[in-house]
């Protein structure tokens, strides 16, 4: 899969840009937070080096090997657009892909859509990144928060409890994640009840707070976004 959207988007880039074609190599820029999210990302940058190493030993795209810059986002819109400024400054780059966290995703997408340079949002789930804040230039990989929730929802109901507790990482993919849950609920179980909403910071969960917290709204089922070191 990963393998694929690499050289559609490479194919892109030959077909959209005078400078990619000019080359005997198709330079692709990629973005990510592997330094704060080892866990996810280390595998998936084995993936995607498979994927070239494949590719390009079955003769490249359209005759041309590629090539990806990889460089790390810091988990922070404003250092993964400055990253992605500097990958296609140049010219020689005018394909970005990668991002894991949603906001970090919906800053590269504002500066794909500004500076015309495709984007394929390879982790981030939040739905705005194609709804909301989409552009032309922006494509994603996964099913969104909304997919996803959406996906659950026939379980959830099937539960038949009232009573819900929230609990999700306070940045952009946790609010919509819950936000798309509500909305999904209530449309199909008008007496639900959201009883509590525990929004600890990103990777800066006091467990045992949050959990005492839960325990006193009595809720009877839980909807839970938080993941990794935050989950466990």
């Amino acid at each position: 899969m990963r393998a694929h959207a690499l050289a559609v988007a490479a194919a892109f880039a030959l077909s959209a840009a005078a400078p990619a074609s000019a080359q005997q190599t198709i330079k692709i820029g990629e973005l990510n937070s592997y330094k704060s999210q080892p866990a996810f990302l280390d595998p998936y940058k084995k993936g995607w080096e498979m994927a070239v190493e494949e590719i390009n030993a079955a003769g490249g795209v359209l005759g041309k090997k590629l090539e990806i810059v990889s460089r790390d986002d810091g988990a922070n819109p404003g250092d993964a657009v400055r990253v992605a400024e500097e990958l296609t400054t140049g010219g020689d780059i005018n394909i970005l892909c990668g991002t894991f966290l949603s906001n970090v995703g919906l800053a590269v997408t504002e500066f794909a859509g500004k500076k015309k340079v495709f984007f394929l949002a390879a982790e981030p789930l939040t739905d705005k990144i194609t709804w909301a804040n989409g552009n032309r230039y922006t494509f994603r990989l996964r099913p969104s928060t909304y997919m996803q929730v959406a996906m659950l929802l026939p379980d959830a109901l099937a539960a038949k409890k009232k009573r819900w507790a929230l609990v999700y990482p306070n940045f952009e993919y946790g609010q919509s994640a819950v936000a798309a849950f509500k909305e999904l609920m209530k449309a199909k179980q008008p007496d639900a009840e959201f009883v509590t909403e525990q929004a600890p910071p990103l990777g800066k969960i006091d467990a045992g707070a949050v959990a005492q917290a839960i325990d006193d709204a009595k809720p009877d089922a839980i909807f839970s976004a938080l993941f990794a070191g935050d989950l466990t």
